[in-house]
């Protein structure tokens, strides 16, 4: 079993709205049979602030290019970037 990387972004009132919001879309997506390479594999998520002036999804790669601790575990939590009135990006690592 390997790893994809992915990157969605998703809409909610709130972060936690937004990422299961995200989970649904995959599951439709991908379906939920698991090992999907998408954030239906993530049970949980980190918030990462982005700095002033770059995209969040840029901001996401870059995090993933220096295999940033936060997100660089298929197991671990996704990262999730506030991109203000109600969009948030989620990214990671997920297993496949």
């Amino acid at each position: 079993m390997g790893a994809e990387v992915f990157i969605t972004r998703a809409v909610g009132t709130i972060s936690s709205q937004a990422f299961n919001n995200a989970q649904v879309e995959a599951c439709y997506e991908a379906g939920n049979n698991g090992y999907t390479g998408t954030i239906a594999e993530k049970s949980e998520f980190t918030m990462i602030d982005c700095p002033e002036g770059i995209d969040p999804e840029v901001y996401a790669w870059l995090l993933i290019d220096n295999e940033d601790p936060r997100v660089d575990d298929k197991w671990g939590p996704a990262g999730c970037i506030d991109c203000k009135n109600g969009y948030f990006v989620f990214f990671g690592w997920a297993s496949c």
